[in-house]
């Protein structure tokens, strides 16, 4: 579903990503772990066409991003770890709006939009202006402006910060439900504790560079995640 090939991204004489080789497969939840300044967001911003990047290549579900970047947009959601919305617009505006750009069906987004702001308990905050809204409540907007168009894979940056726990739970079990019908999840966190339970697969990258790869079994062995993750950080 997501394939890096030597992603390389420098700005200026600085390499934030040095030869980063990866593949996401449908079905998976694959988790991207790394210390802040490691390269997890500027890897994310590349995989969602907001980066240029200086050399590799990336796909989605097969398609180059760099030669049709608004088919792979089509096909992927980004919640970012602080999402930007147009806070002048009321949450259902900001739904519509969103809904309006990957031309949903009336009937289709209403239904989408009521199942997912009940679940999330944002329903009754939906006329609010989004300047209203805390942080939890922006990323549940977020969230929910994500799903809409039924994205094949979904890409988070650190997206349980500011969740309560049962939002938290909530979103997991989405997570894991887009697996199941064929998609996947590429996301970053510093919850190893969250990682190691929710991930199929998990990446650890240090300094721009991916250090292990592969099945939580395979990375983890009999340890805790936690514990490979401080010894390689340390090496």
């Amino acid at each position: 579903m997501l394939r890096i090939e030597n992603l390389t991204k420098k700005y200026g004489n600085k390499t934030a990503v040095d030869n980063l080789s990866l593949h996401v497969k449908k079905g998976l939840i694959y988790g991207f772990i790394g210390h802040n300044g490691a390269g997890k967001t500027t890897t994310i911003k590349c995989c969602c066409g907001i980066l240029h990047f200086d050399a590799g290549e990336i796909y989605i579900d097969g398609v180059s991003i760099k030669e049709d970047p608004l088919g792979c947009k089509r096909k992927i959601a980004y919640i970012p770890d602080n999402p930007y919305l147009y806070e002048f617009l009321t949450g259902i505006k900001y739904l519509n709006f969103i809904a309006d750009i990957f031309a949903i069906p009336q009937t289709e987004r209403e239904e989408k939009i009521r199942r997912y702001a009940d679940l999330f308990e944002l329903t009754a905050d939906l006329p609010l202006p989004i300047s209203a809204y805390s942080r939890g409540m922006k990323q549940k907007l977020a969230i929910i402006s994500a799903l809409i168009h039924d994205p094949k894979l979904v890409i988070l940056d650190e997206p349980f910060v500011g969740l309560d726990p049962k939002a938290t739970h909530h979103l997991k079990n989405i997570m894991r439900e887009i697996c199941s019908n064929g998609g996947a999840v590429f996301f970053s966190t510093h919850v190893l504790e969250v990682a190691e339970k929710l991930c199929d697969e998990v990446a650890i990258i240090k300094n721009g560079k991916l250090v292990i790869s592969g099945s939580m079994e395979e990375v983890k062995g009999n340890d805790s995640l936690e514990d490979i993750f401080l010894e390689l950080e340390g090496e």
